[in-house]
């Protein structure tokens, strides 16, 4: 048995949760999400709390009980409070702008502007060099973040790029006979 599985899952006020035919379906504010039944498990609805049952003891089975469990989780989490990622751009002359919808223009020291559109789901504010990202979905903000930060890695030496906002850089010294004087 999964410690993490056989945690029950409890359902704020303005969350509904539907299961049927092997898909949990969860609606509330922030909009709707679903996840299929993953093999083996069972999930119950008893006076607004859920919980994640395993219907054997294949390693499998074992496998997904607390990733079943955790998945259900977020999507509570995300419909009702959501979830962001804040990311930082740093060096000279790096922008970002919102441009049309759900576009983003990024000024990265290419010789070209850099154009990302950004999903169905994840919304961008954007507050001087700091990018937050948000939406319900857990896995499709940390996603959308870590492409854009695939844009431009913050390098060693300066520190120029784009980095996750609590991310710490380890810097390098640069020249050898610069650090001796």
């Amino acid at each position: 048995m999964s410690r993490v599985g056989k945690q029950p899952i409890t359902i704020p006020s303005g969350v509904n949760v539907t299961i049927n035919d092997g898909l949990i379906q969860v609606s509330g504010s922030k909009g709707n999400l679903s996840q299929p039944l993953l093999e083996g498990l069972a999930v119950t609805n008893e006076n607004n709390v859920l919980q994640v049952n395993a219907l054997g003891e294949a390693a499998k089975i074992r496998a997904n009980h607390g990733l079943m469990r955790t998945l259900i989780n977020n999507m509570v989490i995300g419909v009702s409070n959501g979830f962001s990622k804040k990311l930082e751009i740093n060096g000279v002359g790096y922008r970002v702008a919102a441009s049309g919808n759900n576009m983003l223009k990024f000024s990265l020291g290419y010789s070209h502007d850099i154009m990302f559109q950004l999903p169905e789901g994840v919304a961008a504010n954007i507050e001087q060099n700091v990018i937050t990202l948000s939406g319900a979905d857990k896995q499709r903000v940390g996603q959308v973040a870590s492409d854009i930060r695939e844009l431009r890695k913050p390098e060693p030496y300066k520190g120029k790029g784009i980095k996750y906002e609590n991310e710490y850089i380890i810097r390098k010294s640069g020249k050898s006979g610069k650090d001796s004087k």
